[in-house]
């Protein structure tokens, strides 16, 4: 394996620890979160894209979410991105993971995949465990999430 797939893989692997490190501070409170969420699957189904697949029209739905927090006296900012095909019987998706610099809080792809992570079963899985989690505790009225939903078109070129 070259340098960048070892680089990528312990980047995976790292990101998978301080995930899973970030979900047990978060347990115990120990974590105020910046989470902003912005997604098409609120808009009106008819104003969705649609997408000709094998014969079958999908509509396609995306979900950005910015996790910021700061642990350990470190920033952390994290960007995940989902795209959604559904047809209604099935759904199909495509995720990423971001790492992208301070700075950087655009929720463009063209603008984040410089700074896209390898996205293993085990980092969708640590990274879909602290979106539930910080569901969890915003639902309960928790002080430390910061959580706000905002409604995004899709167009697809």
């Amino acid at each position: 394996m070259n340098k960048r797939g070892e680089n990528n893989m312990k980047k995976d692997e790292e990101l998978v620890r301080k995930i899973t490190e970030l979900i047990k501070a978060t347990e115990s409170n120990q974590i105020k979160w910046k989470i902003i969420c912005q997604t098409t699957d609120y808009n009106d189904i008819n104003s969705k894209p649609k997408e000709c697949i094998d014969g079958e029209l999908w509509t396609v739905d995306e979900c950005f979410v910015s996790y910021e927090c700061t642990f350990k006296n470190e920033h952390f900012l994290m960007i995940t991105y989902e795209m959604i095909h559904s047809n209604g019987k099935e759904q199909k998706s495509s995720s990423f993971v971001f790492l992208p610099p301070l700075g950087i809080r655009l929720f463009d792809l063209h603008v984040l995949l410089p700074y896209s992570v390898d996205n293993s079963k085990m980092l969708t899985y640590v990274v879909h465990s602290l979106w539930v989690l910080l569901l969890k505790k915003y639902k309960t009225h928790d002080d430390k999430i910061d959580l706000e939903i905002e409604s995004r078109e899709l167009t697809i070129d």
